[in-house]
């Protein structure tokens, strides 16, 4: 028995797989939205926890981040749940004319908001809760934070350069996201997952959904003075990280960079390659 789909055989499957997503409600779009935000925001809560302290060779670090990192999106497609990064692909089925641009809106809008809802209710509890994130750990999570929000970049914009990462990052999660529909085994689900969410960490590509944990944890780490201490930010720098400062200097890029990613260089392109009938 073929324990894996060719691509001949994966391309009407990811159409089906969009047109599916397209009939659910939106209780269950919220719902599985939310459970795929704190999905993310778990394996975010992880790649904090791995990327504090040092690691002699930066590499190997980011290396371990990816690798725990990918859990995340594990939880996500096994269990199931609704990713919107993942979803971007629905761009298959529109194309197939399976879905209506309606209802390929309606499942991204819902989408979106729940993951939004999931991730910034686990960074609430992560970290305003729990009392893990005082003194080290809190310092890590504002420094990410600080970072996604007012890093400057040479020869560039902040902004336009999130926004070229976030396309590569979706490029691969949406990759990702094929090898596991691939994958007729449990085993070949995880290797297929693995490897892609990884390397996407690894290279410091953007995930809007794991920036919807990742700033949040930031800013409320912002009220815990030890973490605040031990980050040694400039007080300037923090006052910038702000949920105001989220969106117009993060997510609004970046969601953009994955649609680009993962909705036009895995949907649309595949749709062109494997399933586009010649007039």
């Amino acid at each position: 028995m073929k324990n894996f789909l060719a691509p001949e055989e994966l391309a009407p499957a990811v159409v089906s797989w969009g047109a599916n997503k397209a009939r659910k409600s939106i209780l269950q779009l919220l719902l599985l939205g939310f459970l795929a935000g704190v999905y993310i925001g778990f394996a975010a809560h992880l790649a904090t926890v791995v990327g504090t302290g040092a690691v002699a060779w930066i590499g190997l670090k980011k290396f371990f981040i990816g690798a725990v990192f990918s859990v995340g999106l594990m939880l996500v497609v096994i269990p199931g749940s609704e990713l919107w990064t993942g979803n971007t692909m629905m761009t298959m089925a529109l194309l197939d004319r399976k879905v209506t641009l309606i209802q390929m809106m309606r499942n991204w809008f819902w989408v979106y908001l729940g993951n939004l809802l999931g991730s910034v209710f686990l960074a609430w509890m992560i970290v305003s809760q729990t009392g893990l994130m005082d003194g080290i750990l809190g310092a890590t999570a504002l420094q990410i934070a600080t970072a996604k929000v007012t890093t400057e970049i040479a020869g560039s914009s902040h902004n336009l350069a999130y926004f070229f990462r976030a396309v590569g990052c979706n490029w691969l999660v949406c990759l990702a996201v094929l090898l596991a529909i691939s994958a007729q085994e449990i085993s070949g689900k995880i290797l297929g997952i693995f490897f892609p969410i990884m390397a996407f960490v690894a290279a410091g590509f953007e995930h809007a959904i794991a920036n919807m944990y990742f700033i949040p944890a930031g800013i409320f780490a912002k009220q815990l003075q030890s973490a605040v201490t031990a980050s040694a930010i400039d007080a300037a720098l923090l006052t910038r990280l702000n949920w105001a400062g989220m969106w117009h200097s993060n997510l609004i890029a970046v969601t953009l960079g994955n649609f680009i990613g993962g909705g036009i260089f895995v949907g649309a392109v595949y749709w062109l390659v494997y399933l586009r009938k010649e007039d």
